[in-house]
């Protein structure tokens, strides 16, 4: 386990060392979110019956962070190890596929797990959130954290140059987080983007981590848990294989 251990130590002070873009910065972002969004439509708008939109917009931003900033830690790693060349410091050791795979992903996690945190924790400070139920929440964050650490992991892998990875990051990461939920509740939309809505994963995560805090969502937890899960490991596998198969890094 040295080596798996040494690769993950190396991602995560990869993070760490620089804590003011990669941490301080997106909870500094989800809070403007919060306080704009707040301040415009607290008066107007109440999605659950008793749930202050303030309160409704807390769960959703700072899962918003955790799924963004997984993604954001292990794409960016790879594609930059690519560019420097300093991937091959990762590939000449034995490590096996296995290894490398789960350090990447599982600093991915800790890092938007982190960020996350630090959103939920400075949101207090403004509004009051209950706790309904946390096992639902935390089992949402987790997953879903693991589900885009790897798809970060496809995406550093396939990328080769700063511009292949913003684009991936722009024209479907972005998209799919801004069009999940996390700024209102999907009964809201007609009965076409509802439909739609419902082929989106980001969409389960979302909904199924704001279940956890106000026992109140758009589908039953159970469905979400089970999508954001089977999700999880077909992206694994898929990961797995690239890896093994050395696509893009053994050139």
């Amino acid at each position: 386990m040295t080596g798996f251990y040494t690769l993950f130590y190396k991602e995560w002070l990869r993070f760490c060392k620089v804590s003011v873009q990669t941490i301080l910065a997106p909870v500094l972002t989800a809070l403007l979110y919060l306080l704009v969004f707040a301040h415009t439509l607290r008066e107007h708008v109440e999605v659950y019956p008793g749930v202050e939109y303030t309160a409704f917009l807390v769960p959703g931003l700072a899962m918003m962070a955790v799924l963004q900033n997984a993604f954001a830690n292990s794409s960016s790693s790879l594609m930059q190890s690519k560019m420097t060349g300093n991937i091959v410091f990762v590939l000449l050791p034995p490590l096996s596929h296995q290894e490398f795979f789960l350090a990447y992903l599982l600093a991915a996690m800790a890092r938007g797990l982190v960020v996350g945190a630090g959103v939920f924790a400075a949101s207090l400070w403004f509004v009051d959130v209950p706790f309904a139920h946390p096992l639902w929440a935390f089992a949402h964050a987790v997953v879903g954290s693991g589900v885009m650490a790897a798809l970060g992991v496809i995406a550093g892998i396939q990328s080769d140059k700063v511009d292949q990875l913003s684009a991936f990051q722009n024209f479907i990461i972005l998209p799919l987080t801004f069009l999940s939920g996390v700024f209102y509740s999907i009964h809201s939309l007609p009965p076409l983007w509802q439909t739609f809505s419902h082929f989106n994963p980001i969409f389960y995560m979302i909904d199924g981590f704001r279940y956890g805090f106000f026992g109140q969502a758009d589908v039953s937890p159970w469905l979400s848990i089970t999508i954001v899960t089977s999700s999880f490991f077909a992206l694994s596998l898929l990961t797995l294989w690239l890896i093994r198969s050395g696509y893009k890094l053994r050139h």
